[in-house]
């Protein structure tokens, strides 16, 4: 029986855990410095936006995109059936509203290509945004593309979602369990492997196969076996709305200017995010200014906002690869049994299935 030790509980590792969970003969350990979804995932706001994405149909980007929608669709209702609970989110689609700066055309050409794809978008005038959503601000927008193939999930209960299903599937899972060295097996060929991994309570393994899915947390891992991955913090701060209203029904997720209003019960809303980047040091704090723009954008998408209350602020840092796309799905380099599923800077809870297919095929294959 093989082995696989997967480091990092955050929505990826966990997904990842789950989907090697169905292969027979897989002896699979999910470990953690922390509890599930402690890292950026807990910061995140879960906004699946795939089909309404302007990712070209042979790339890398969508296929990934492609990937995850459709494991999605099955997954979802797989894990409600199997743990007997709903898993919360907004099932009412993607509503992106169009500034007068964009092209139109580019949109009408995506949606044609989409439309080939099995993902139709609909394309709405101002007209027809205002006769569905009267609420919405219209006054700086051109039109708006609506995706009801996209949807919003909230992460931390979908990680903890998997994770029980894995281990009602058999994954053993380690909390609070800190890796403090990973040693490669000594040799003078060119690929290598992972040969024990030991933790702070002084556990050692001998996997099979390691996955380095520890967001943050990879760079160091990765130091160990001499491999470094240069994975950067991206601070992102959101806050949480109430307002003395009620949303309209089926409100979907309204984005524009990389800006989300995310309705999440009747009169409670997500509104995010910031991007901060480290400075020179490698350090990043929260901007207040940065929040401020970001409030005062989602005001003009949803006018209502302006009277809601905030009865929450938070933040988290992103893992962003260093010099190489995100995210980063393959073999640690020169090693045969290590595999890197990391670096998804926001879109780790969109792209979490798909990840989770890579690496099961890796494996397997």
């Amino acid at each position: 029986m093989s082995r696989v030790l997967i480091v990092g509980a955050g929505v990826v590792g966990a997904a990842i855990a789950y989907e090697l969970s169905l292969i027979p003969g897989l002896e699979v350990i999910l470990c953690d410095r922390d509890r599930p979804a402690a890292g950026s995932t807990g910061a995140a706001l879960g906004v699946l936006m795939a089909a309404i994405s302007q990712k070209k149909a042979k790339s890398r980007a969508w296929k990934l995109r492609q990937e995850s929608l459709q494991r999605y669709a099955t997954l979802i209702p797989e894990l409600e059936a199997k743990l007997e609970r709903h898993l919360p989110g907004n099932d009412g689609g993607i509503l992106k509203l169009c500034s007068m700066e964009e092209n139109w055309q580019k949109w009408q050409e995506l949606a044609a290509v989409r439309q080939q794809q099995g993902f139709p978008l609909q394309l709405w005038s101002v007209d027809e945004i205002q006769r569905r959503f009267p609420q919405l601000g219209v006054e700086r927008i051109s039109g708006g593309v609506f995706s009801g193939c996209d949807r919003q999930i909230q992460p931390r209960p979908l990680t903890e979602a998997l994770v029980e299903a894995a281990q009602l599937n058999g994954v053993v899972l380690r909390w609070e369990t800190e890796i403090v060295e990973v040693e490669p097996m000594h040799s003078t060929a060119e690929i290598r492997r992972c040969q024990r991994v030991m933790t702070q309570s002084g556990e050692v393994y001998e996997p099979d196969w390691l996955v380095l899915a520890a967001g943050l947390g990879t760079t160091p891992l990765s130091q160990h076996l001499e491999a470094a991955i240069a994975i950067q913090p991206v601070l992102g701060q959101a806050v949480r709305y109430r307002l003395p209203q009620r949303f309209p029904e089926n409100c979907p997720v309204i984005t524009g200017g990389d800006v989300h209003v995310v309705p999440l019960t009747e009169s409670d809303c997500w509104v995010g995010a910031t991007v901060e980047f480290p400075d020179q040091t490698g350090t990043v704090t929260a901007d207040e200014s940065h929040l401020a723009a970001v409030q005062e954008a989602a005001i003009a998408l949803y006018p209502p906002l302006a009277e809601a209350e905030v009865i929450e602020h938070w933040s988290g840092l992103r893992p962003r690869p260093d010099g190489r796309s995100a995210p980063v799905i393959d073999r640690l380099e020169n090693y045969e049994n290590v595999l890197l599923a990391t670096g998804h800077y926001r879109n780790g809870v969109l792209l979490a299935p798909a990840t989770a297919i890579a690496v099961r095929r890796l494996i397997q294959f």
